[in-house]
Formats: C-alpha cells, sequence, structure tokens
C-alpha cells in the first residue's frame, strides 16, 4: 500500500503543473475559455495515460531497476504525448504540425529511454554493490567484520545505505568483542571461585570432622582449630560480599549510598586504616595530600573503592618497602595517586589489571587473604562516582591514579 505522504507529493506536483499551464497560457493571451478547454482535455487525457502506466509499473516493482525506470520513463512519455497530441486534435491543428510535433516527441522518446537506461544501470550496480559487502559482513566463522563502507554508485540513498551498514558492522563486532571478554572473564570468575571456595571449605571440613572425631584433645590445637576455622569463614564471607557487590556493578543495580562526605574526608578514612595494615606487614605509607576541591561521594562506596586500592598495593609491596599515596587538585577533579614497590605489571597484562579475577604474574600473585576481585569493584564503583581509574608501570612497581572529576557530585 502506497504511503499517503506519495499520494501528497503526486497531487501537490499536478497541481503546480496546472498552476504554471495556466500562468503560461494567460501570459500568452489565450482566451479563457481555450485555455480551460484545453488544460481539461490535457489534464483528462494525461490522467488515464498515467492511470496505466502506474498500473503497469505497480506490476513490475519486483523486477530490475532497470525495468521500472525504463517504464517510467515510457509512462512519462506517453502521458505527455496523449495530453499534448488530444489537445492538439482538439484545437485543430493541421496535420504537418501534427506529424512534426510526432518526430519532436519521439527524439525526446530516445533522449528519456537512454537517461532511464542509464539511471537503472546506476541504481542496479550500486545495489550489486551494496549486497557484496553485506555479504563481505559476516566471515565464515560467523564474526562480524567491521570493514569501511566502499565507494557506491548511483543514488545517494545506495551510498547512505552502505553507511548504515558500515555502522551497524562497527557496532555489531564491538558487541561480539565485548560478548567474547565477557564470557572468557565469566569462564575465568567461575575456576576462580572454584579453586577459592575449595581451599578453605575443605580445611573447614577437616578441621571441624577432626574435632568431631576427638582427634585433637589438646586445648592449644584445639583453639588453634577454632581460630583457623573462624578465619577461614571469615574468607569466605569477604569473597561472597565481593561476589555480591561485583554482581551489583555488573549488573547496572548499584545505586550509591545516601549518606555523602567530601572526597578528602572519604581518603582521610581510607588512609587510617591503610596505615594499620601498612604497620603490620612492615611497609612504609607514605601520604602527601594537598587540598582537595569540595566533592560530595558517597561514603560506604568509595571508601570501599580506595581501600580495596591501598590493600592492593600493601599487599603486592615486599616488607622494607613503600607505598606513597599522592593526593592533588587540578582545575576541574581530584587526582589521587597510589604508587607501591611490586616490582612493576608486564605490559601485556596492564589492560587486564581490573578484569575480574585476573590473577597476572607471581608478582601480584594473591596471598593467604585472598584477593582478585578488589581491583574490579574499585574500577566499578570509583566510575559510578563518574570518575577513572587507570594504571602504569612506575619506577619499582606500578601507580593507580583515579580521577574524579568535580561535576561528578
Amino acid at each position: 500500500m502506497a504511503h499517503p505522504r506519495r499520494f501528497a507529493g503526486s497531487l501537490l506536483i499536478l497541481a503546480v503543473a496546472l498552476a504554471a499551464a495556466t500562468v503560461l497560457a494567460f501570459a500568452f493571451d489565450f482566451p479563457p475559455k481555450d485555455i480551460a478547454v484545453l488544460i481539461a482535455v490535457a489534464a483528462v487525457a494525461s490522467s488515464v495515460a498515467g492511470v496505466g502506466g502506474g498500473l503497469v509499473l505497480r506490476r513490475l516493482r519486483s523486477r530490475p531497476a532497470r525495468v521500472q525506470t525504463m517504464t517510467v520513463a515510457l509512462s512519462s512519455v506517453l502521458v505527455a504525448a496523449t495530453g499534448v497530441v488530444t489537445a492538439a486534435l482538439a484545437m485543430f491543428i493541421s496535420f504537418h504540425d501534427l506529424v512534426l510535433l510526432f518526430v519532436v516527441l519521439i527524439v525526446a522518446s530516445g533522449v528519456a529511454f537512454g537517461a532511464a537506461w542509464q539511471l537503472g544501470d546506476d541504481i542496479g550496480a550500486g545495489a550489486e554493490q551494496v549486497g557484496a559487502y553485506a555479504r563481505t559482513m559476516v566471515g565464515s566463522d560467523g564474526r562480524i567484520s567491521a570493514a569501511s563502507a566502499p565507494p557506491v554508485t548511483g543514488p545517494v540513498e545506495l551510498a547512505s545505505l552502505a553507511g548504515e551498514l558500515a555502522a551497524v558492522s562497527r557496532r555489531l563486532d564491538e558487541s561480539q568483542r565485548r560478548e567474547r571478554a565477557l564470557e572468557s572473564s565469566r569462564r575465568e570468575l567461575i575456576a576462580w571461585v572454584s579453586h577459592d571456595l575449595r581451599a578453605p571449605l575443605a580445611t573447614i571440613r577437616a578441621m571441624a570432622e577432626a574435632l568431631d572425631d576427638g582427634v585433637v584433645d589438646d586445648d592449644a590445637a584445639v583453639k588453634r582449630y577454632h581460630s583457623q576455622i573462624r578465619t577461614d569463614a571469615e574468607r569466605l564471607t569477604a569473597l561472597v560480599d565481593d561476589l555480591f557487590e561485583l554482581s551489583r556493578i555488573n549488573s547496572g543495580s548499584l545505586r550509591l549510598g545516601s549518606e555523602k562526605v567530601e572526597v578528602c574526608d572519604a581518603l582521610a578514612d581510607a588512609l587510617a586504616g591503610a596505615g594499620a595494615a601498612a604497620e603490620v606487614k612492615g611497609v612504609t605509607l607514605v601520604e602527601r595530600v594537598a587540598p582537595l576541591p569540595p566533592i560530595e561521594v558517597a561514603a560506604r562506596e568509595y571508601c570501599r573503592a580506595l581501600d580495596n586500592l591501598f590493600d592492593n598495593a600493601i599487599r603486592h609491596t615486599p616488607p622494607g618497602g613503600t607505598v606513597t599515596v599522592e593526593a592533588a587538585a587540578s582545575t576541574d577533579a581530584a587526582i589521587l595517586h597510589v604508587t607501591d614497590e611490586c616490582g612493576g605489571i608486564p605490559d601485556a597484562d596492564l589492560p587486564r589489571v581490573f578484569d575480574i579475577a585476573f590473577r597476572g604474574d607471581q608478582a601480584r600473585a594473591r596471598d593467604d587473604r585472598g584477593g582478585g576481585l578488589g581491583l574490579a569493584i574499585s574500577r566499578g564503583l570509583i566510575e559510578a562516582h563518574g570518575g577513572e581509574v587507570t594504571v602504569a608501570n612506575a619506577a619499582g612497581g606500578c601507580r593507580f591514579t583515579v580521577t574524579l572529576p568535580s561535576g561528578s557530585r
């Protein structure tokens, strides 16, 4: 069914043509009666021919573009010829003038058919180019190719269609890459969680069975077993909490807490806890904190992000090493640097440091306190505040940089 706007456009063009014909006739001082008869006769004859041509064109809608353009040209010539010849006969022109009129129409028809043939050929070639490009978008392995759109001949609509296909292929390619990355991350997370659950659960089970069977009856040993069971239970609880937090971040259901604090206050609280952990391990914590802009953050989430970053730096810095925390204000953001002495991260692993359960090399292996999800959680929580966290190698270690724009409040 034709769109109503197409009928409106056709009627508008017809009205403009009738108005132009009327103006032209009056410009040459034709009698009004002759003008009315001429326009009426030409309009009726042309309409009959136009309806016939439209019906034929509708029957040929599924044929190649070249056939349709030739049909349009033929219909246009027939409409013009019918209207002109009918009007000429109505005005009783001579046979000689009528023959001359037919000669002019034949020459004009040849030009029109040639132009229609060329237009149909250009449309067909352009459609073949777009089709060939669409077929190359998907490889034999099912992957989307993000190749740029080729030059397309023919109407600009075909070139626009090729451009849209190229844009869609780029989006699909990016979506496939994200899907593959998520699938790889999911497999790593399952393997990581299975490993980290198995070890403490096996320890708890073995010690509980030993206590139930009375294998251990020494008070000191019993207390040690109870202490180990409690430690492993706390480790499992921390792991479950991390998994829950990570699921909230990745599912998009994370909602920042309603308790707001200044970013400098959150940093001070996180540094207080990190100082105690650094002292226990024998790591020197150096603080170089300049005044920060008044940016409000969600207290719990932002402090947890900083806690994970500080804990990561302290855990991977050997005893006797130094962890440096620097904070300063830029023109429109608060910038925090956390530099450790872990020995550095291989360049190939830098883009994956914030991936879920990424292990890396032995320099950043997990200790008995767990780990593996902290950096992923930190990135998610900082990005939820509108900030960004990055990592780069520094002298003797690596540096994490947290940027929190002033507009994030």
